[in-house]
């Protein structure tokens, strides 16, 4: 269970980095448009910008963002403070932390995924959408949502009861 959560973990984070791509490949495409406009201003004519840049990008970081930290918490790549811990403190109690970290970031990744779900239903209530190109808005937390729910998996798989050994 725990390593096809960790492979989830992994093709998510690839689905993400391509979602960063193209949020790449957008901006890349606007700042070479606005580039160009400012060339040609020169000579008289007009080269437009994307339309509704800002929405895309946006709404895809939104998603992008949150869908690599199942995989970050599979490597266990999250920032720890472990000087004391490591240096001071013996294995058994180590390990007793260890545990608990992996217990409360998988409640806090719930509870993001259900305060997360809540304002998705208010969203999608509301029929917000965005400003330029009208998109509904949101389609956009469905990924976010996963990521956290697989965020919360994978650090409760990666969870290891510790036994209190001084």
């Amino acid at each position: 269970m725990q390593q096809a959560l960790h492979r989830a973990a992994a093709a998510w984070a690839i689905l993400g980095g391509a979602l960063l791509f193209a949020i790449v490949g957008v901006t890349m495409t606007n700042v070479a448009a606005f580039t160009l406009d400012r060339v040609t201003e020169l000579f008289g004519h007009d080269v437009q910008g994307l339309p509704g840049y800002e929405d895309f990008v946006r709404l895809a970081v939104s998603s992008a963002a949150l869908m690599l930290f199942p995989y970050c918490q599979a490597r266990r790549g999250h920032v720890a403070v472990d000087i004391l811990a490591e240096t001071v403190m013996p294995r058994g109690v180590q390990r007793v932390l260890d545990t608990l970290w992996h217990l409360l970031i998988a409640l806090l990744a719930g509870f993001l995924a259900w305060k997360m779900t809540l304002g998705m239903l208010e969203t999608y209530g509301d029929h917000a959408l965005s400003r330029v190109l009208g998109w509904p808005v949101w389609p956009f937390y469905l990924p976010g949502i996963a990521s956290l729910m697989l965020w919360a998996a994978v650090a409760l798989a990666d969870l290891r009861p510790a036994k209190l050994e001084v």
